[in-house]
């Protein structure tokens, strides 16, 4: 017998609910457009801008909307009952791996950056088993390579793990979908740059020369990035 199918979310309450995220990472300050120099992310890469969704931890109200959000998509494109357990990334995705085990009534882990201990479980607080299914959960991903490691120590610790979910996804390198899909990961987010330009362009949210970086940016990152003394490839 198949396993039936996790129904749908419609295209226009995908897009509503990466129009309202977008909004509230706005209304937050949680996205920062350089000055004189531009941002160097982890990956190397120079951006015009800086987005930090940590914020969102210390706003009750969006932080509901957000992880209802979240809770939905678990729901309607992973599918609840094909997941045992969903794993909170360090440091910034366990608060929202918390917040979304306390709405899907699923059990809670998270994966360290480093091993604390020995053997194979030794990145992995909580409680596991091997041959649970789990579900990563971060705040963000710029080019996927944390997220592919955070998931290679799941996996060694004898974990399954197919689905990536966070609030942001970067979503201007073809590479980071190309390598997901290499290691078997399907990523999810609730929005992404293409998003928060369509809403400051609406809102007036930044100033005219920042919003044309952002688009120069989203349009060719790593071309924006290498003139701008950043890297001009990525490595995973």
């Amino acid at each position: 017998m198949k396993e039936a199918l996790p129904m749908q979310l419609s295209p226009e309450t995908r897009k509503d609910f990466a129009r309202r995220t977008a909004r509230a990472l706005l209304d937050i300050g949680a996205v920062e457009c350089a000055d004189q120099r531009p941002f160097i992310l982890s990956s190397g890469v120079a951006s015009p801008v800086y987005i930090n969704v940590r914020k969102v931890i210390s706003y009750p109200a969006l932080r509901e909307m957000m992880m209802g959000f979240a809770t939905e998509i678990l729901d309607s494109e992973i599918g609840r009952d094909r997941i045992d357990a969903v794993a909170g990334a360090e440091t910034a995705g366990i608060p929202f791996a918390a917040w979304i085990a306390a709405l899907s009534g699923l059990p809670m882990q998270y994966v360290r950056k480093r091993a604390q201990g020995f053997g194979p479980a030794a990145r992995i607080e909580g409680v596991s088993t091997p041959g649970q299914r789990v579900l990563l959960i971060e705040d963000l991903t710029t080019d996927g390579a944390s997220k592919i490691r955070f998931c290679q120590a799941l996996r060694e610790a004898g974990l399954k793990v197919s689905h990536v979910l966070m609030l942001f996804h970067y979503d201007i390198f073809p590479e980071t979908r190309v390598a997901l899909d290499q290691h078997g990961l399907r990523l999810h987010a609730l929005a992404n740059w293409g998003d928060i330009l369509a809403e400051a362009e609406t809102r007036d949210s930044f100033p005219r020369p920042a919003l044309d970086a952002l688009r120069a940016f989203i349009d060719a990152p790593l071309d924006w990035s290498a003139a701008h003394g950043g890297v001009g490839s990525l490595s995973f």
